[in-house]
């Protein structure tokens, strides 16, 4: 009687099982060895707290989570790449703006950004937008007089001036912002996919369209400014990606133009200069064919500096100043050595299973060395089958090496990330902060087998979420 061997374990569970008990570990840890009063969230370690409920938005959740399992691969597969793009934008919308709605309206969405912390509490500060700019420092440190609330001081004013200038034109109000925030978020994603696309191939940025559409970062994407930024960031790299790969030196003064903004819109994303450099280096050869490219490039970022400088408002010392409003508040009770592995619990949570296992096959492309070379033909007529072999190797090391890129940039993500975690300056709240990293570990799901599967988790994981909290920030 013969005996039937046992299933081998698949290797992504030994990433994804230690990604579920490091959640496990920082909820169990946050609850039952610290308290609030060290913490300062409701449920560690995420900023929210329990509350099962269900809204106007989880019917439309349900269906747009269904349909993305159900035909996203697919989909994403045989449309047109002109027509992919504008579909994810728009699948994206439809998932986020269900999500918030889970919610209601008003505490969902148009309330987002209207409570006491957020940027729309202080529009009616900048009626002078100039002499606001010159007195902004001045209101930075949580003892100073008429303090900035807590997002607006621990942010350069381009956040902020960017929800005044909306009122400005007749958009104000909480409904408004929040549509902005949301529409604009949405489109991070598409943004991701031009980059994976003219860096490493049209194949795996399809494969990942549908995981940068079912993030559970969606959660925290409507509705947060944080969304907002990683949109204007990760535009950024994908114009600098366009600009090395031969498109039109306008791209590069955009790129240029969208990274001196976002290190006006959030000091910690200054950290963008990582997936940048990794964008220059795997572009390295249309960097050294039009060096001149550097000039736009940088002729860009100099705009939004020097128009802010001009006007009065100046970038160091307002960052010296936060540093220490960081530690006037929360920062300076939130135990470091609690959160540096915390954090991480958390972007667990932002990013998904299926990124977790992505991102453990990511590292075994970047570990595994290169293929020998190809065989020799036999002398004499030539052999058809050796033919057919070179072309299928050709092939193969063609699909290698974009793979090998693709993982580098995955990496470089991860890379500022991790510099964020250690630098002490995200304590807490990084389900929201590092929206702008996390969305660039997705597409490390490219790599994934059965997508329909962990596509699957990923959308349980944001309607649990969803449902089972009341996230706050």
């Amino acid at each position: 009687m013969t005996q039937t061997r046992p299933r081998p374990v698949p290797r992504d569970l030994y990433a994804v099982v230690p990604a579920v008990l490091l959640v496990a570990a920082a909820v169990l840890v946050g609850r039952y060895v610290y308290t609030y009063d060290d913490l300062i969230v409701g449920w560690p370690p995420l900023l929210g707290r329990w509350d099962p409920h269900l809204g106007p938005g989880t019917p439309a959740a349900v269906v747009v989570a269904a349909a993305v399992v159900a035909y996203g691969p697919s989909v994403a597969a045989r449309l047109p790449w002109r027509a992919l793009l504008p579909a994810v934008w728009g699948a994206t919308l439809a998932w986020t703006w269900s999500l918030a709605l889970v919610d209601g309206w008003r505490r969902g969405v148009a309330g987002r950004l209207t409570t006491h912390q957020e940027y729309l509490s202080v529009v009616d500060r900048w009626q002078d937008i100039p002499a606001t700019l010159r007195g902004f420092t001045g209101h930075i440190l949580l003892h100073s007089p008429d303090n900035w609330p807590a997002h607006v001081a621990g942010h350069p004013p381009a956040s902020t001036l960017t929800y005044v200038l909306l009122d400005r034109i007749g958009l104000g109000g909480g409904g408004w912002a929040g549509a902005w925030t949301i529409t604009v978020g949405a489109s991070a994603g598409v943004a991701v996919l031009v980059t994976v696309r003219v860096l490493t191939g049209e194949r795996l940025a399809r494969r990942a369209a549908p995981f940068l559409v079912l993030a559970p970062a969606a959660v925290w994407m409507g509705v947060s400014a944080d969304g907002y930024f990683a949109a204007v960031a990760a535009w950024a790299v994908a114009l600098l990606a366009l600009a090395v790969t031969g498109r039109s030196l306008w791209w590069a003064a955009g790129s240029g133009l969208l990274f001196g903004l976002t290190c006006y819109l959030s000091y910690g994303l200054t950290l963008f200069a990582v997936p940048a450099a990794a964008v220059l280096l795997l572009g390295r050869r249309g960097v050294r064919a039009r060096p001149v490219l550097f000039v736009p490039l940088l002729l860009g970022a100099a705009v939004v500096p020097a128009a802010f400088t001009a006007m009065g408002f100046d970038w160091w010392e307002a960052y010296r100043l936060l540093v220490t409003r960081y530690y006037e508040g929360a920062a300076g009770v939130r135990p470091y050595g609690y959160w540096v592995w915390a954090n991480l619990a958390c972007t667990v949570l932002i990013t998904g299973l299926a990124t977790v296992a992505g991102l453990r096959r990511t590292g075994g492309v970047l570990l595994r060395r290169r293929a020998g070379g190809g065989r020799a033909g036999s002398a004499g007529a030539p052999d058809v089958r050796a033919e057919d072999s070179r072309a299928a190797e050709v092939r193969a090391a063609e699909v290698r090496a974009a793979e090998v890129r693709l993982a580098f940039l995955v990496a470089a993500g991860l890379l500022a990330l991790l510099v964020a975690d250690l630098s002490g300056m995200s304590k807490a709240e990084t389900e929201r902060i590092w929206l702008p990293f996390a969305l660039w570990l997705l597409p490390a799901c490219a790599f994934l087998t059965r997508p329909r599967g962990w596509l699957t988790a990923q959308a349980l994981l944001a309607l649990l979420l969803n449902h089972l909290l009341a996230t706050g920030w």
